[in-house]
């Protein structure tokens, strides 16, 4: 591989991107890593840790691909390394025009992992334990599936089976309302909702009714999986979600557990997933491991890989580029911790970060 690599990192708005520049710059082979950014929006504050940056249209414009490429011919770019979802699909449905490699795996592999009901069933197919979970198509039905799951004896989630940064999802319970006790202890949430709520935002007088899945509410401590599959050999990574704040792990501390490690390869071998990706799993109250969703992208904590001596987002640029590594045998435990940091800028200059 060259001496010098110069990567388009699409999505520098995302939280993630400083954790992935991070593990670009400390890759272990000390190559020189020459970045520069994109993002749907101007005001994106991974502009200022890039050497350039552009806004893209929307991945889903006809203009997407073609913008991509001429900004990769611009700067000579070697590997486009996407953040976020939408525009991973865009890239890997568009492989054959790229006249560069994308850290994708192929559309197909990516469409599947994407819904969250055909990733349930792919886990069932092959044995390993999901969720209880039943695919909604109106009001009627959802009210029958919820009751099925126990409610309102118990909790039922609800969720869209394609959506991006728990958009969609609640959580169906009679304990919504709030009494003055709660008023006074708890943070407020915006994901309990009683049935009979989501019945009126869901009228289908006023809308169409969407896809919904019905599933069982998993009790237990919920798991991130930063994973990676190349020509020379496989790895999953768990990390246990301690903190969460809007779906972004702020405390996560690595865990091997056998379980969801083989879980996690099995199914990413029978999507046909490479490179990096992750997948997410809650513990039943029984304490089994069932998936939540897969995320067929660098995932926005993933950085945290590095710590337990796997750096898996340069392990998948190197995969990407032609020149595969062998996989680290050192494992570490350790936890990640964000904290809140910021920066400031006058006009669009960066004065300062801390």
């Amino acid at each position: 591989m060259k001496r010098t690599v110069s990567i388009l990192l699409t999505g520098v708005g995302a939280p993630g991107t400083r954790g992935t520049i991070y593990a670009l710059r400390k890759n272990e082979d000390r190559i020189r890593v020459r970045l520069f950014g994109t993002d749907l929006r101007r005001d994106a504050l991974g502009k200022y840790w890039v050497e350039a940056f552009h806004t893209l249209p929307p991945p889903e414009s006809a203009d997407y691909v073609g913008e991509v490429n001429r900004i990769c011919r611009l700067h000579r770019i070697d590997l486009v390394l996407p953040q976020t979802t939408r525009e991973t699909v865009a890239l890997a449905m568009a492989q054959r025009r790229l006249p560069f490699p994308a850290l994708v795996s192929g559309g197909a592999s990516i469409r599947k992992a994407n819904n969250k009901f055909e990733l349930v069933r792919v886990f069932e197919g092959l044995g390993l334990p999901g969720p209880r979970c039943h695919l909604v198509k109106s009001a009627h039905e959802l009210r029958k599936k919820a009751l099925s799951l126990g409610y309102p004896e118990e909790p039922v989630t609800v969720k869209p089976p394609v959506s991006f940064g728990s958009r969609g999802f609640r959580v169906l319970t009679k304990r919504s309302t709030w009494s003055l006790q709660r008023f006074l202890t708890e943070k407020p949430s915006a994901t309990e909702i009683s049935l009979e709520e989501l019945e009126a935002i869901l009228d289908g007088k006023k809308d169409r009714f969407p896809e919904l899945i019905v599933s069982e509410y998993l009790p237990g401590a919920e798991y991130s999986v930063d994973a990676f599959v190349g020509a020379k050999g496989k790895v999953a990574i768990p990390r246990k979600r301690e903190e969460i704040v809007n779906g972004i792990s702020f405390k996560t501390t690595l865990e091997y557990r056998s379980d969801i490690v083989g879980n996690t390869l099995k199914v990413a071998s029978e999507l046909g997933l490479k490179y990096a990706f992750g997948f997410q799993y809650k513990l039943d109250k029984n304490g089994v491991p069932k998936v939540l969703e897969c995320n067929p992208r660098v995932q926005g904590t993933m950085v945290a890989s590095i710590f337990s001596g796997v750096n898996i987002i340069w392990l998948a640029v190197c995969e990407a580029l032609g020149s595969p590594r062998a996989i680290p045998s050192a494992r570490r435990l350790a936890t990640f911790h964000r904290f809140w940091g910021g920066v400031g800028i006058a006009g669009d200059r960066l004065i300062d970060e801390i």
